[in-house]
C-alpha cells in the first residue's frame, strides 16, 4: 500500500509550475544490474563501467542508481527515432479484451482506447511499422487498421 504523504502548498505550486513549463520526453530506460548487462555482453565489469562513463559524456545516455535511459541522441544514432505513427484498429465487440490485452504486451509507445468510429490508437516508432501492422493484423478480432504517419510535429 502506497504511503500517503502530505505537500505543503508551496510543494504544490513547485510540482504545478514544473509541470506547465516542463515537457514530454520519450525515455528508453534499461532496469539491468552492471553485473547482469556485463555478463550478457561477455566483458568485465569494469569494462562496462568505461564504456558507460563515456557513453554518458558523450550525451547518449544518463545514468543513476538502478537505470540506464537512452537519450533521444542515442536513438537517432541507433536509427529509432525516424518518425512517429498512429495506427487505428477497430475490433469485433466480442473479441475486445482479447485484443486490448494482446496489444498492450506488444513494442509501442502508448495505446489509446477511444470513443467513436474506432476502439484503440496505437502509436509506436515508424521504424517498427510493418512488424507492428503484422502483429496486429495477425491478432483474431481485429476488424480493420487505419495508419497515420506524423509528417511533422507542430
Amino acid at each position: 500500500m502506497e504511503e500517503k504523504v502530505s505537500l505543503t502548498t508551496r510543494q504544490i505550486e513547485l510540482l504545478r509550475k514544473l509541470y506547465k513549463e516542463g515537457k514530454t520526453i520519450e525515455v528508453h530506460t534499461v532496469e539491468k544490474t552492471q553485473d547482469e548487462l556485463a555478463e550478457e555482453l561477455g566483458i568485465t565489469r569494469q569494462a562496462l563501467s568505461n564504456h558507460l562513463k563515456v557513453l554518458k559524456e558523450l550525451g547518449y545516455i544518463r545514468t543513476g542508481r538502478g537505470f540506464i535511459d537512452l537519450t533521444e541522441k542515442a536513438l537517432e544514432l541507433l536509427g529509432e527515432r525516424k518518425g512517429d505513427v498512429f495506427v487505428f484498429v477497430k475490433i469485433e465487440p466480442t473479441k475486445r479484451k482479447q485484443v486490448y490485452d494482446a496489444i498492450k504486451k506488444l513494442k509501442v509507445k502508448r495505446v489509446y482506447r477511444v470513443t467513436g468510429d474506432i476502439d484503440l490508437i496505437v502509436e509506436a516508432d515508424k521504424t517498427r511499422l510493418d512488424e507492428i501492422l503484422e502483429e496486429i493484423a495477425s491478432l483474431d478480432g481485429v476488424k480493420e487498421t487505419i495508419t497515420h504517419v506524423v509528417l511533422e510535429m507542430l
